[in-house]
């Protein structure tokens, strides 16, 4: 083994261990025994003369130093990636490696895993890892190499590739609308309400293209961050709710749900795709974007 190539490999055991957050879990990951993976650590805080990781009885925490080399080291192990990737045999055509996505649940769980799983299918040669998490991540630490976000996303160091817009309306059960006419933000005020807190918790905005905007504050049934439990107490007629059109498409087709001002919209959230920079971006992310672009317009209520 040349000593460059030695210097990827520490480089390498050193960035699986930071993503997994342990020797043990990134030494089964690279086939190794943990001491090997542990004396790869040492050589090389030792070549750079700086502790990487401050390990615990429990825990594994980058150091100042460590968090800086895994930025450098992230970049320099996709730049040998690309150049295996122009210079070996049949590398034109070749898609291969880990490729690591979060998505948002819901979403990810209707609708995004089929092109993400459409994707590996056509590139059978790439290990994919498809997490779904709602939260903010923290993309450096978790080794992720796509983040799909609904809404904003929190990370100025990360390049982002808007997908779509995502329309969102108020629906409510039928039984909730037998009180009278509902024409105006304020009628919907005085129905009860089911609020998902990451995003207008108990205060929607609504917009109509020709009456301008109005916040409501109508009274809180429910309050949650789970868009699935949100929909269950529409459903069964607890409150009404701002909801994507993605997601009750079906329901407002069958009657189960209705459109209870069809004027009247929330404001449009902006689904993105977010990956960090680099000199070489790997072609299986690449590619993967290009698919993403392309197929999450065709969601319905996404445009």
């Amino acid at each position: 083994m040349t000593k460059a190539l030695d210097r990827l490999t520490l480089l390498d055991t050193f960035v699986r261990i930071a993503e997994r957050g342990s020797i043990s879990a990134a030494a089964r990951d690279l086939n190794l025994s943990q001491a090997s993976a542990s004396r790869q650590l040492k050589e090389l805080e030792t070549r750079f003369g700086a502790e990487l990781i401050r390990r615990t009885t429990h825990s594994l925490a980058l150091t100042q130093a460590g968090q800086e080399l895994l930025t450098d080291a992230r970049d320099m192990l996709a730049r040998w990636e690309g150049i295996e990737e122009r210079h070996m045999e049949g590398g034109d055509a070749m898609v291969r490696g880990p490729l690591k996505v979060i998505g948002p649940v819901a979403l990810g769980q209707l609708y995004l895993a089929d092109i993400a799983l459409d994707f590996q299918m056509a590139h059978p040669a790439v290990s994919l890892t498809w997490d779904l998490d709602d939260r903010p991540i923290r993309f450096a630490e978790t080794g992720c190499d796509c983040w799909i976000k609904v809404g904003p996303v929190p990370d100025e160091t990360l390049i982002l590739k808007p997908l779509g817009k995502i329309e969102r309306l108020v629906v409510a059960h039928p039984s909730l609308l037998e009180s009278g006419a509902f024409e105006s933000p304020d009628d919907v005020a005085r129905l009860p309400f089911l609020a998902l807190s990451p995003y207008e918790g108990g205060r929607p905005t609504l917009v109509a293209s020709d009456r301008g905007t109005e916040v409501i504050e109508p009274e809180i049934a429910v309050s949650t961050n789970n868009i699935f439990a949100l929909y269950r107490a529409a459903l069964k007629g607890v409150g009404a709710a701002v909801l994507p059109k993605w997601f009750v498409e079906a329901d407002l087709q069958a009657g189960r749900l209705v459109d209870v001002l069809p004027d009247w919209r929330a404001p449009d959230l902006t689904i993105s795709a977010a990956y960090l920079p680099a000199r070489h971006q790997p072609r299986r992310l690449s590619l993967f974007l290009d698919a993403l672009q392309e197929q999450v317009p065709k969601i319905p209520g996404i445009g």
